[in-house]
């Protein structure tokens, strides 16, 4: 293994099952990330461990009953299906691990094995096409982190943003062919929220909202979330063909009101209440099908849309281990 590169893919994480025990000791370590919840230590420790987990942890072990299936999560499935057949097409001048962020595989353990099989090179690749500090940045932190204790550190490449590779906007374009948008009456690209001070520390001066992120991509906002998202669904929707009036960029899963807008349930609310039947959701942020994908969107957005008189809401699935995602991502190894 000694002049062998390692290729540390990370994704998110999942908790170990649906039990609320689990879910609750996967809550803690997620949102007590500094660079998840940014807020003064002391402050983070009360909300999360005295307000956050207690309550949301049993409430969330049901929605993970949910998605659990007979092979487990499937943010954890699919990425090992990714793994492999990445391993395959890179041969053997690398080895593949996997890890996520938060629970199991863990980042640690995954280090660690390299550590112990002496690789001339790290590769880390984070499985998140837009930067942020909260996943993104995150990962890197944590593996400078352990590294940093080495004794023998190994040349590290970190891979960075990939939302604008040709074939990572391929992969999608693929997946998007397999639906005819012209059949919907809107089309959403729906992605993870994050609060508007995070992507407000991008910049030295000023805010996020001071800057045209919803059109271009400059110097100055390359490294905006928000930015990165939208230019993302440009990329797509330019590729199928789909006019810019017939779809809407929003954010989901949001905690407060001050994260960023518009909202993915408050527009497939009101898409309904203005006589949509059918919406079709692309959801690029995510890699790897999860619970924010099959459930967020695919039955508690069904739900809102029945209840304000829409149909159907279509969830394009994740790129998962497409073919296409997996010479994507063979193409940012090899040229890392």
């Amino acid at each position: 293994m000694a002049n062998s590169t390692a290729v540390l893919m990370v994704n998110l994480g999942t908790p170990d099952s649906p039990r609320v025990s689990d879910v609750r000791s996967y809550l803690s370590q997620f949102l007590n990330d500094p660079r998840v919840i940014d807020l003064p230590w002391l402050l983070r420790k009360i909300l999360v461990n005295l307000i956050i987990v207690p309550f949301r942890a049993p409430r969330s072990a049901k929605i993970y009953k949910q998605l659990w299936t007979e092979k487990g999560s499937p943010i954890i499935y699919h990425s090992e299906d990714l793994r492999d057949k990445l391993q395959g097409s890179l041969g053997t001048d690398y080895k593949v691990y996997l890890a996520m962020r938060y629970k199991n595989p863990s980042l640690d353990s995954a280090l660690e094995e390299i550590r112990r099989e002496n690789h001339s090179k790290i590769i880390v690749l984070p499985l998140f096409p837009q930067y942020a500090s909260a996943t993104t940045g995150s990962v890197y932190d944590r593996v400078m982190k352990v590294v940093s204790k080495w004794w023998v550190m190994p040349e590290i490449h970190f891979v960075d943003q990939y939302y604008d590779h040709p074939k990572f906007v391929d992969a999608w374009e693929e997946i998007g062919r397999r639906y005819d948008w012209k059949e919907y009456d809107h089309v959403l690209f729906s992605y993870h929220g994050l609060p508007t001070r995070q992507v407000d520390k991008v910049y030295d001066n000023g805010l996020c909202e001071d800057r045209d992120c919803e059109n271009e991509i400059n110097e100055e906002n390359k490294n905006c979330y928000k930015a990165t998202s939208f230019a993302t669904s440009r990329f797509i929707a330019d590729r199928l063909g789909i006019p810019e009036e017939n779809y809407t960029v929003c954010f989901q899963s949001r905690l407060d009101k001050k994260w960023l807008e518009p909202f993915s349930d408050k527009v497939v609310e009101q898409k309904a209440k203005d006589g949509a039947k059918k919406l079709l959701v692309f959801s690029p942020a995510f890699t790897a099908d999860c619970l924010e994908t099959i459930i967020e969107i695919g039955e508690e957005y069904q739900e809102i849309f029945e209840e304000n008189g829409g149909e159907k809401v279509q969830l394009i699935e994740s790129l998962n281990s497409e073919d296409k995602w997996v010479s994507c991502l063979e193409d940012i190894v090899k040229t890392a």
